[in-house]
């Protein structure tokens, strides 16, 4: 597409990041769609990413209409960078694109011994609580903490039931979707996964009758990461497909994100947080089950063990996703 090459790089880290967590939605499946976005002028693969707005521990960053995977990574850096000075750092961002999974931004912050957090609004696929309108997109929310001992805490998850991605791998291999995911154009729980397409939306996190703390969460998510930006809130969130339009009249600029960076040390010692951590990790983990063959996990427990058997074994892919693959190569006269 032209990206410069360590742009290039970092893009399919972070594309790669999700397939070996098991988040197949969002790997090298998506590759197509931002191809596609890039060809209809929606994704400048050269952007020149800027601060437009800064104090001590915030700030806000113009993607430049640039690759997710590539803006993300560099805003959540720039929060690491603030909270080492100021003990806490804080980067809205607007302008942007699809950034991928929002764990791997979040993860950024562990190393350094902080707590990472990463959110983004999305194409508007969810209606609200009561409503037949499609307002809100699946906006996750990850949060990572370091500990000592034992694996990092990892809470990675969308403010709806299922993400969109999980909708478009169904559809790929011809299944339904189980119930509370959609609803239909009439407001009545669907199991067609193609329902998006005629109408229906995505139900927010708590399905039919605790939708209304998902619809919540999603609407935080949107406040934070467009509102404060100046990027797009609501319906006016570009699509990620590149067919449809953009919403007319916009009110900001492009997709929105939200990154913050804690230096545990700005609280209590790394050492003695992370040692709690640990303590607090292994009672979850060991606590009673219902059943022995479903123990209690700790939030990025299933993606830590897909990524080691997916290193061990490699990454599965679906053939829909293999033959859209073949044709980007074709696309791009690259040689297999």
């Amino acid at each position: 597409m032209g990206c410069p090459e360590e742009e290039a790089d970092l893009a399919t880290e972070v594309l790669l990041s999700a397939d070996l967590r098991g988040i197949d939605s969002h790997g090298v499946a998506r590759l197509i769609g931002y191809v596609r976005l890039w060809e209809n002028n929606r994704i400048n693969a050269t952007p020149q990413i800027k601060i437009s707005h800064e104090t001590p521990s915030t700030a806000v960053v113009d993607g430049d209409s640039g690759l997710g995977l590539v803006v993300a990574p560099q805003a959540m850096d720039l929060a690491i960078q603030k909270a080492q000075v100021a003990g806490t750092g804080w980067v809205a961002v607007k302008n942007s694109n699809h950034f991928g999974i929002a764990g791997y931004h979040a993860m950024k912050a562990l190393p350094h011994d902080m707590i990472g957090i990463a959110m983004t609004n999305a194409s508007p696929l969810v209606a609200p609580t009561n409503s037949l309108e499609r307002l809100l997109g699946t906006n996750p929310i990850a949060v990572a903490v370091p500990a000592k001992e034992q694996p990092a805490f990892v809470a990675d998850f969308a403010t709806t039931t299922a993400a969109n991605g999980k909708l478009e791998i169904l559809q790929r291999k011809n299944q339904e979707a189980p119930v509370d995911w959609i609803q239909d154009a009439q407001g009545k729980s669907s199991t067609n996964p193609n329902e998006l397409k005629t109408g229906g939306a995505l139900i927010p996190l708590g399905g039919e009758t605790g939708s209304h703390k998902g619809y919540c969460l999603g609407a935080v998510v949107d406040i934070f990461s467009a509102v404060l930006s100046g990027a797009n809130y609501g319906p006016w969130v570009p699509p990620f497909v590149s067919f449809l339009p953009l919403a007319a009249n916009p009110v900001g600029d492009g997709i929105g994100h939200f990154f913050g960076a804690m230096r545990i040390d700005a609280f209590r010692t790394a050492e003695d947080f992370k040692t709690h951590m640990d303590n607090w990790i292994t009672t979850f983990r060991n606590s009673q089950a219902i059943t022995d063959e479903s123990p209690v996990l700790i939030p990025g427990d299933p993606e830590r063990k897909m990524t080691a058997k997916r290193m061990q074994e490699g990454i599965p892919l679906l053939e829909p996703v293999v033959q859209d693959l073949l044709s980007l190569a074709q696309r791009f006269s690259l040689q297999l």
